[in-house]
């Protein structure tokens, strides 16, 4: 069955739906000890589904992304750390509530190369339901993010050169 047609020659057009667009900054890291092919890294746990990530977060106002990034890996890596070198930088949109509104968040993510400095993961904040060391060479098969493979794909190239 065909949908009738209210009067008018085209199809029913809608108003457009304004949905408000937040910037958010974001900073973490890869957190490695040990050298080239020994190497190991740190990956959290988060959510329901037990996603496998690297460790990140919001940077607070008025806070540097290589603060942030070795705050990230302290609060939920265990572990504390130091900034090698900047990796890469990623951006995305996703879709979120704030105050209840949905809004379109615009994402850019400060991800660096950090040195094992000291610490345990097993003393991961309460928002990670795992943090671990794993082989570099198995760590980006075991994340779920493509954005976040590549970064581990570089740097293990990274690492590699030291």
């Amino acid at each position: 069955m065909t949908p009738r047609k209210s009067g008018g020659s085209g199809p029913r057009r809608f108003p457009a739906i304004k949905v408000p667009i937040r910037d958010q900054t974001s900073a973490g890291g890869v957190v490695f000890r040990g050298e080239k092919d020994r190497a190991e890294v740190v990956i959290v746990s988060v959510g329901g589904q037990h996603r496998w990530q690297l460790p990140k977060g919001l940077v607070d106002k008025g806070e540097d992304p290589e603060v942030t990034a070795v705050r990230e890996a302290r609060e939920e890596g265990g572990v504390t750390s130091e900034v090698v070198l900047h990796i890469e930088t990623i951006e995305y949109w996703y879709a979120g509530l704030e105050n209840g509104i949905r809004v379109r968040f615009h994402k850019r993510v400060h991800f660096y190369l950090l040195k094992y400095i000291s610490g345990d993961t097993k003393d991961h904040d309460w928002e990670v339901n795992e943090a671990r060391w794993v082989p570099l060479e198995d760590a980006a098969n075991q994340l779920a993010f493509d954005n976040e493979r590549r970064v581990m794909e570089r740097a293990r190239e990274l690492i590699g050169q030291r």
